[in-house]
């Protein structure tokens, strides 16, 4: 049995400074270490499979050497990582590149691309619309980067620079996290901290909404600058931005707190933003000149035309029918369908039990194997019930940590996308060659991203069994009075370490509950800051980057060669975004405790 332990130096500063050590040299290598490429271009940061690895091997080092974890425990607890990491997150996004190929390939990306322009033809708008709205419905109902591959993909394909394109989703990706999935990281929540699932859903909806009227703004504030235009051409579109912003967040409000919509607060909230912006849009207010991006104003001065273009519609002739973009948009329809379904708690029980009648009971590497065929289970060797996480982290009489790669390849998430893709295919009378070319072209753009997550998720999982990870978070608790604000950090902090809200707010449900009760705070609101300061983490974990780099940039080089850039743009985005969630919670904590709701009486 390993026995975690949270000081194993001997001194708590020093411990927090060696438990640090994988995070900072996989910084490092990401963002900060100088060197040429093959093509003699100086860059800072390291090809990303390279920099993943050297923090496995500093993570392993530390692992091992420093907290006494023996060498087979790590090893199974890496490859944990990067096993579920393949079905949690990497099908998921295999399965998505796979139908946005399709659509490229047939043609129907050209029409759906049309069909934006027709709601704005404003640059602006279009990123708040597509990166923002439309982001947060596939964030809903399929979660784990989903939304920035998809996002990211329609961004490029209507001519927004890859790099670009990256940047606004991660920054888009951030409101709507906390309801992922079909609300998967409130579930887990509610698990691990045992608090009412509904209320610590109401809690987060009553800070997010102010993150999500800010958004949109940051959004085309970000994009603007990035394009060379001004703080007025930032703002002059700010009716458009708050009726985006504004009608997310009133929905994400009011679904949050229902028990019949919280878990799909994403979804309500994204659809209901989506069809008020367009209806704004088109009968409201428009702007009068058109945004356009830097690379257009200088084919138009080029041209001798001027770069303020008007938005009327009259000048605009949309070339195909009705008919023609719903046939179009159906490859979409049927995804958001599909992953709506796949999150049904009942659907997943039923895919569970589908094969229940097929058993079987072996052993691999000498742990148990055993299961159904729909739902098979494998007993991380040397790993699962042989560690134990310690006091204060956890209770005095928790069970030792589970170590079980559950095999739902039915019930899985990206399952449900995979069947989107199929059918899909099938509606747009893909041809034998092209459902080559798809699977071909879709393989080779993912081929180093894959690599990437499942080293960076492996690290993640080592990190976690062996208590770097809770040496780490008790470094927070000593805040005292100012812990509501930092709560924010250590939801943020376990969202960089393992690459989801989910997977943070397993991490530390217990411990900010644990930590809420020593310091009279009250356990619901710190509880909930844990996701909601969490989902600014999301937006520079090396996972979501690298899903970015693959669905934007299309040259293998760039791409592997992207994630540092991507990284140092958005780091400090990251940082002040989990700063205004703590001043929310600070505020909510002393200020207007009021905001906080009472969790039901037990029964």
């Amino acid at each position: 049995m390993y026995y975690q332990s949270y000081d194993p130096m001997g001194n708590v500063f020093l411990s927090t400074l060696v438990a640090a050590v994988p995070i900072v040299v996989l910084l490092y290598f990401i963002a900060l270490h100088p060197h040429r490429d093959a093509q003699g271009t100086k860059r800072l940061g390291i090809s990303a499979p390279y920099a993943a690895l050297c923090g496995v091997l500093a993570a392993f080092i530390v692992s091992c050497v420093a907290f006494k974890m023996p060498l087979a425990s790590a090893a199974s607890a890496f490859a944990l990582g990067s096993l579920s990491g393949f079905l949690g997150i990497i099908w998921i996004i295999l399965g998505a590149m796979f139908l946005y190929t399709m659509t490229v390939l047939t043609g129907k990306f050209e029409i759906v691309k049309e069909s934006i322009i027709q709601i704005s033809f404003d640059r602006r708008l279009q990123c708040v619309l597509i990166a923002f709205s439309f982001g947060a419905i596939i964030e809903g109902t399929s979660g784990f980067g989903t939304p920035v591959a998809i996002a990211g993909a329609v961004m490029v394909g209507l001519g927004f620079k890859p790099f670009q394109s990256a940047v606004l989703n991660l920054l888009a990706n951030t409101a709507p996290v906390a309801w992922g999935a079909i609300g998967t990281p409130i579930v887990v929540l509610a698990s691990v901290s045992g608090l009412d699932q509904v209320t610590l859903s109401t809690m987060a909806g009553r800070q997010l909404p102010w993150v999500s009227i800010l958004v949109p703004f940051w959004l085309v504030a970000v994009f603007v600058k990035m394009e060379g235009g001004t703080w007025k051409e930032a703002f002059e579109v700010w009716p458009a931005t708050l009726c985006a912003g504004g009608s997310f967040a009133l929905m994400q409000y009011f679904a949050s707190g229902t028990n019949q919509f919280h878990l799909m607060t994403d979804v309500v909230s994204g659809v209901f933003s989506v069809i008020c912006t367009a209806l704004f849009l088109r009968f409201v207010w428009h702007p009068k000149t058109r945004f356009l991006l830097k690379s257009e104003r200088e084919a138009l001065a080029q041209a001798g035309k001027p770069a303020a273009v008007t938005t009327d519609r009259s000048a605009w002739k949309y070339s195909y029918s009705v008919g023609q973009t719903i046939y179009a948009w159906l490859p979409w329809t049927i995804l958001v369908i599909c992953c709506a379904v796949w999150g049904m708690p009942a659907w997943k029980n039923y895919l569970n039990a589908l094969f229940s009648g097929i058993t079987f009971k072996t052993t691999l590497l000498g742990s148990p194997f055993t299961g159904t065929l729909s739902l098979p289970a494998w007993d991380m060797p040397a790993l699962h019930n042989l560690v134990q996480r310690t006091p204060p982290v956890v209770s005095a009489s928790a069970k030792p940590e589970a170590a079980r790669f559950v095999i739902n390849w039915l019930s899985a998430a990206g399952t449900g996308v995979f069947v989107a893709a199929i059918l899909s295919g099938l509606v747009l009378r893909l041809s034998a060659t092209q459902w080559k070319d798809a699977v071909v072209r879709t393989g080779r753009r993912m081929a180093t991203p894959v690599v990437v997550i499942a080293l960076v998720l492996g690290l993640g999982f080592l990190t976690r069994y062996s208590g770097t990870d809770a040496v780490l978070g008790l470094a927070f608790t000593g805040a005292g009075v100012m812990y509501p604000f930092f709560a924010a950090y250590l939801g943020w902090l376990g969202v960089f370490l393992t690459g989801s809200d989910t997977a943070s707010n397993a991490l530390f449900g217990s411990l900010q509950r644990i930590t809420a009760q020593q310091l009279h705070l009250n356990e619901i609101l710190i509880v909930a800051t844990n996701s909601t300061g969490g989902v600014m983490g999301k937006m520079i974990d090396a996972q979501s980057i690298m899903v970015a780099c693959a669905a934007c940039y299309d040259d293998p080089h760039e791409r592997a060669h992207a994630l540092g850039p991507i990284f140092r743009k958005v780091f400090w985005y990251s940082i002040t975004g989990a700063a205004v969630i703590g001043a929310i919670a600070m505020l909510q904590a002393y200020v207007f405790p009021g905001a906080i709701p009472i969790p039901p009486l037990p029964k």
